[in-house]
């Protein structure tokens, strides 16, 4: 089998309402996502999705995404797309780094691999080992009386699991935090991520002035010696993400003990492949993970569930949908999600149909 054709679809997807993040210093309307499209020669096809979360968020942007893949496609036409160790080996090697580039390539040659064997790409990844995931809400950073609406409008919809977005400085983090945790409601869990806003020294101050030791923060400083850090200064549950950039850095994060919690996701490292080794070496090291995706739509989501749903339950915290964040849909089927919980079938691939009348004409084809 070989790759015969690469359609590329381009995206737009507003958000339904502002997002900020970063303690506010990051604010986002809408989304630029990028829809691959994979043809064989045999008649299959694969879909995949690259999504940044803007520009600002990591060091990826939309326009990359589609300036690397008419780079990368050359080199992919010819190949035996059910060979994903090689067609990753052929994207390193033609485009060194760029991994949200790679990442919408990758998850439609998985999605192509489980049409052709018959098999959801969960069954390719380890089998099912759970039967529903647990999804958390992502609470932008605003006003602490804003923030508590938002987490109570959440829970109302079925969400227990929280990611409270912080970071523009001590006293108005305290604010928000100790709001949100006085409003908590019983049974919710609640993460307050800074999105590496915060100094050392702020993030201290911060974490050692919360007296509740079941609360985890998220990515507190830019790098990892900085999180290490504060990793050393204060007692709760840390979850290391946007520092986790590949492997190199998931094993000395490990070799330091300084992350209880891994934020994998999947654009961030490349796809599934290299998300699965990380996923797999987490599971070697007793470190827990929200698995998910960095932004985008049904297609993204449903990949980052087929990851999560073949991890042991013991090893997954929580994963997020971007999905509810916005109300473009590009494909049917795929994840579910009903009250804060996704499911997901057993068909073929990622289980997707997709909506050609929301993608419009293919922004390039490479043949």
């Amino acid at each position: 089998m070989k790759i015969s054709r690469l359609r590329i679809y381009q995206v737009d997807l507003p958000l339904d309402k502002p997002y900020s993040l970063s303690g506010g210093r990051l604010h986002y309307s809408a989304l630029d996502s990028t829809i691959v499209v994979i043809e064989t020669d045999q008649g299959l096809s694969g879909i995949g999705e690259s999504c940044p979360w803007g520009a600002s968020y990591l060091p990826a942007f939309a326009l990359g995404v589609r300036a690397g893949l008419a780079e990368l496609a050359p080199h992919l036409l010819g190949c035996n797309p059910l060979n994903l160790n090689a067609i990753n080996q052929v994207m390193d090697l033609a485009l060194p780094g760029h991994p949200y580039v790679k990442t919408a390539v990758d998850m439609a040659c998985w999605d192509l691999l489980g049409h052709y064997c018959n098999l959801p790409v969960h069954a390719l990844l380890g089998g099912r080992l759970n039967t529903e995931l647990t999804l958390q809400s992502s609470i932008p950073t605003s006003t602490p009386r804003q923030m508590v609406a938002d987490m109570h409008l959440a829970h109302a919809e079925g969400y227990r699991t929280h990611s409270c977005k912080v970071g523009s400085g001590v006293t108005a983090d305290l604010s928000r935090i100790q709001g949100l945790l006085a409003e908590r409601m019983r049974g919710d869990h609640l993460t307050f991520d800074a999105n590496r806003a915060w100094l050392p020294a702020q993030a201290v101050a911060v974490m050692n002035a919360v007296r509740d030791y079941e609360v985890h923060f998220e990515q507190p400083c830019e790098t990892l010696e900085q999180c290490q850090h504060v990793r050393n200064l204060t007692r709760q549950p840390l979850i290391l993400d946007e520092c986790i950039h590949g492997a190199a850095d998931l094993y000395r994060a490990c070799s330091l003990n300084t992350a209880q919690v891994i934020g994998l996701k999947i654009a961030r490292v490349g796809g599934l492949t290299k998300a699965r080794h990380l996923r797999d070496y987490c599971i070697q090291q007793g470190i827990q993970m929200n698995i998910e995706d960095v932004g985008g739509s049904q297609i993204a989501d449903t990949a980052a569930m087929h990851l999560a749903m073949a991890t042991p339950h013991q090893y997954l915290r929580a994963s997020w949908n971007a999905c509810r964040h916005h109300s473009i849909v590009t494909a049917q089927g795929g994840v579910n999600v009903n009250r804060g919980i996704a499911h997901l079938d057993d068909s073929p691939g990622l289980g997707l149909t997709l909506c050609l009348d929301a993608l419009g004409d293919a922004v390039a084809v490479h043949e």
